[in-house]
């Protein structure tokens, strides 16, 4: 059983990742979902979430892309659909047919595609597929949420009438405006709106002799609002027909509702179906977005990180445009534990932090940003003492929390455990606390847990050097300007470079003297031995650099001189053939040249047509008869070979084509140089060179020694300038 603390997962930032992949969802159940990720429980269920994250990566690349899985959330129609007697309006109704349709085309698609997507089709076959809810619905909804006019036969005729008598309505206002407008009874602006009624604007004085109900004045009283009797009456009809539409629209919807309440059940597995998908496909761009990978993972005890980034620095730099730089880590049965050492601001607590957090991800189904040769394997616990734990609330110190971390520790470590120690043995007597660091870590190796430490004791880096599943490891820095290179290198212990940095800092070197002499000798001598070593080390890395450098390049140039060397070869070939069948043609050139000269001596028209057809039937000899099937594949060959030819002559064309254009911007984009007197000068599209005698009003005269010509400046380009 996995089980990874809340603890551990913040100390590893793991809350920042699942924030970022919220962002990537597309619904709200997604983004919920994907804020409260976690790690998988058993290998087998983070198997199977890193396949699924890998399979959506991969539909980008597939012609069959994933169809669209965005939905509205149905959570207050789910729980109004488990109160008895409720009714869903028509939008609410609307809702559930679209998430029902989107499910539908979900389980379809990958049904179709099982071969391709075989882990996504196993997440949704569980769930079962139905028309019924969608076909129900779309019978009485229409596509904008609307009740359609025909969902029953009663709200036809009932929205028939409507229609009547609102077309009733409008004539009889019309009638009315027109018959006392006539009569000149109404004001300038004739008519308005109160209440959302159509209404006659009357002057008051005519008001008693204007027939209808009187639904206002204005804030003078010279106009006063009366809706006509005759629309009055009508009205009051459409009122009651639109009472009578909104029952029989909330019987159909009170129908559809009680029709679709047996499948409350199966929505809100639609609903967890389709936020599932919404957190893989954000699961998958987010990966994308880091270029991760999926990588091997092992059911042995090893953990091989190849170029293995940060995942929360590599975006952050990428944003700032700033370089990131990748660790390779190995952990392996015979490698369990490793001790990093070296002075502070070089990268120990980041490379410690990238194994977490991959770890975690990858734990949790998400690909991570690492070569795609890397192995890994899973841990049932990951253990973490990373920052400044002071605990304020609980009255206790750093070391305090510290040794109380450590007692944890020590009781849950297992041979299944990764352990992560940032500053590991600090707070205390360097002395005394280095001590029971070193027990702390002798109890780990006992466990046989995994584990990566760093620290400045010199014993921990001691115990690393005599316990032989224990490595040191330090981060590289320069030798000469003491700035970090962000490299970790295994196999031996990091100087803390503490007199050297102070130096660099501007520390008086007598100041610095007057420590060293402070310091037990032993020690300083063993840290100077540790600071030559990693300045050798240094060294040896740019010597390697820069002949991993020049072989890559060796290789390349092989690799074109193979090509090179290829394409001759095909080309004398071709060559060879070609002469083969010249040389063919030509002695059967001269065949019928002899025999025709003979025939032209004897006029022997038998022993011509003889000899011919002794050569035709000795050239058919030769030839290998063909089957109907290997004509066609011959026929088919020679038109590939055609086709490839004339791609290639295309590829030429076009690549000519943008060199020319290309030219052509870069001409436009140099700025023309100023003609002189005396500067020689050629046509731009001709070739004879000729010096400008004078220069008037963007015309130049140019004598070719011979002639001299009137030619506009711009249409010539220089040559060489009058010297």
């Amino acid at each position: 059983m996995i089980k990874i603390t809340p603890k551990t997962l913040s100390d590893l930032e793991f809350p920042t990742v699942c924030q970022q992949v919220s962002k990537y969802t597309v619904t709200g159940p997604g983004k919920e979902k994907a804020l409260q990720i976690t790690p998988f429980p058993s290998y087998d269920k983070t198997l199977f979430a890193l396949r699924q994250t890998n399979e959506y990566v991969s539909s980008y690349q597939q012609e069959s892309r994933i169809p669209n899985h965005g939905f509205d959330s149905i959570d207050m129609e789910i729980k109004m659909l488990g109160i008895e007697d409720t009714l869903l309006e028509a939008p609410s109704l609307r809702k559930i047919s679209a998430i029902s349709e989107t499910t539908n085309i979900q389980i379809k698609f990958f049904e179709k595609f099982e071969e391709i997507y075989p882990t996504l089709r196993v997440t949704t076959q569980e769930i079962e597929y139905t028309s019924l809810l969608i076909e129900r619905i779309n019978k009485v909804i229409d596509r904008f949420g609307e009740v359609k006019d025909d969902a029953s036969p009663l709200l036809e005729g009932i929205r028939r009438k409507i229609n009547h008598v609102k077309g009733q309505i409008n004539a009889s206002f019309g009638s009315a405006l027109t018959h006392y407008n006539n009569l000149g009874y109404l004001d300038e602006i004739r008519e308005t709106v109160v209440e959302n009624v159509r209404v006659l604007a009357v002057t008051a004085m005519h008001r008693r002799k204007v027939k209808g109900s009187i639904l206002g004045n204005s804030k003078t009283g010279s106009i006063v609002y009366i809706q006509p009797e005759a629309t009055h009456n009508h009205t009051r009809e459409l009122n009651n027909l639109e009472y009578e539409e909104k029952e029989e629209i909330k019987r159909i919807l009170k129908e559809v509702t009680n029709f679709i309440r047996p499948f409350r059940t199966l929505l809100i597995e639609y609903q967890e179906l389709l936020s599932d998908i919404d957190v893989i496909a954000a699961k998958a761009k987010y990966g994308m977005d880091m270029d991760a990978v999926m990588p091997k993972v092992s059911k042995d005890r090893e953990l091989e990180l190849i170029d293995a980034y940060h995942p929360l620095l590599l975006l952050n730099n990428r944003k700032k445009k700033q370089k990131t730089f990748p660790q390779t880590i190995e952990l392996t049965k015979e490698k369990r534990i490793i001790v990093i050492s070296g002075p502070n601001a070089g990268g120990k607590s980041i490379t410690l932090k990238t194994v977490g957090l991959l770890q975690v991800m990858l734990q949790s189904g998400m690909l991570i940003p690492v070569h795609e040769y890397s192995r890994v394997c899973l841990f049932n616990k990951i253990l973490t003492d990373i920052g400044d734990n002071q605990s304020i609330e609980n009255h206790l110190s750093t070391y305090s929390y510290r040794l109380k971390n450590m007692n944890y520790f020590l009781r849950k470590c297992d041979d299944k455990t990764l352990f992560l120690i940032d500053e590991f043995g600090t707070g205390s007597d360097p002395e005394l606390g280095g001590a029971l660091a070193e027990t702390f870590l002798e109890v780990f190796y006992e466990k046989e847990s995994f584990g990566i430490l760093t620290t400045h004791y010199a014993n921990l880096k001691m115990l690393a050097n005599e316990l032989p599943n224990i490595i040191n490891a330090n981060m590289l820095f320069d030798s000469r300007t003491l700035e970090p290179l962000y490299k970790l290198h295994m196999g031996e212990a990091g100087s803390s470079f503490t007199f050297e940095v102070a130096q660099k800092n501007g520390i008086p070197y007598s100041l610095i003297n007057r420590s060293k002499k402070k310091v037990e000798r032993g020690k300083i001598r063993f840290d100077k031995s540790i600071a030559d070593l990693q300045k050798e080390r240094s060294k040896l890395q740019k010597t390697t650099t820069s002949l991993q450098t020049k072989e890559q390049k060796a290789e390349l140039e092989k690799k074109k001189l193979e090509e090179t060397n290829a394409r001759i070869q095909q080309k004398l070939e071709n060559f060879q053939e070609l002469y083969d069948s010249n040389q063919r043609l030509i002695y059967l050139g001269n065949k019928i040249n002899d025999i025709s000269e003979k025939y032209f001596t004897n006029k022997k028209k038998k022993e011509l047509i003889g000899e011919f057809l002794k050569i035709v039937e000795m050239e058919n000899s030769k030839r290998k008869k063909l089957s109907a099937k290997e004509k066609k594949e011959v026929k088919a060959k020679e038109k590939k070979v055609q086709q490839e030819a004339e791609k290639k002559v295309e590829i030429i064309r076009k690549k000519k084509k943008e060199k020319q254009e290309a030219q052509k911007k870069e001409e436009i984009a140099k700025p023309k140089p100023v003609l002189k007197v005396g500067d020689r000068v050629r046509m731009q599209d001709g070739k004879a060179v000729g010096s400008i005698d004078s220069i008037e009003k963007g015309n130049a005269k140019v004598n070719y020694g011979i002639f001299t010509t009137s030619v506009s400046v711009d249409q010539l380009e220089l040559v060489q300038r009058k010297k």
